[in-house]
């Protein structure tokens, strides 16, 4: 696809997040799966739904646009998943709770990767007055930015305690 326009950008990128959250939304089960503390499992799944409730609504906005959602792979994303699974699911742990942590710091990678690409796709569409793709694109971002609240309190609430 050759980028002409802003619009161009806009659907290459949500293309690129829909990739993005397929990736995130796979890896964040396996860090569920690995996680001891049972605030922090219930985070997680919480996030994968999030995340798939996100993969919907852009499959939906890019359907608008008479574009494919698969037509993309987020290379970002994949690198992001095998540092996730390097880090905190392959890496050998003497202590439950030191992985926890780790769990949380590479959700929160993911995450933040989340919430630039919602961003800038949010930006896009409010330039291209998609006011209701920037609605529900905001929506997605908000989504993201409680996700990594939720992890930032429990990291705060004990689980990196625990880990020291």
């Amino acid at each position: 696809m050759s980028m002409e326009s802003l619009k161009d950008v806009y659907i290459d990128q949500l293309q690129d997040i829909y990739s993005a959250n397929k990736q995130s939304a796979d890896v964040t089960i396996e860090l569920a799966k690995a996680a001891t503390n049972e605030e922090l499992k219930e985070a997680l799944r919480t996030g994968v739904k999030g995340i798939r409730d996100g993969m919907d609504k852009v499959a939906g906005i890019v359907r608008d646009h008479d574009a494919d959602p698969d037509g993309e792979h987020c290379k970002g994303m994949e690198g992001l998943v095998e540092e996730a699974k390097a880090h905190a699911l392959e890496e050998e742990f003497g202590d439950d709770d030191a992985r926890d942590a780790m769990i949380i710091t590479q959700y929160q990678r993911i995450a933040h990767y989340a919430i630039a690409g919602y961003g800038c796709v949010a930006a896009f569409a409010g330039r291209l007055d998609f006011h209701e793709d920037k609605g529900t694109l905001e929506d997605c971002l908000d989504a993201c930015y409680d996700g990594d609240r939720r992890m930032t309190e429990l990291a705060s609430s004990g689980i990196n305690e625990a880990a020291a």
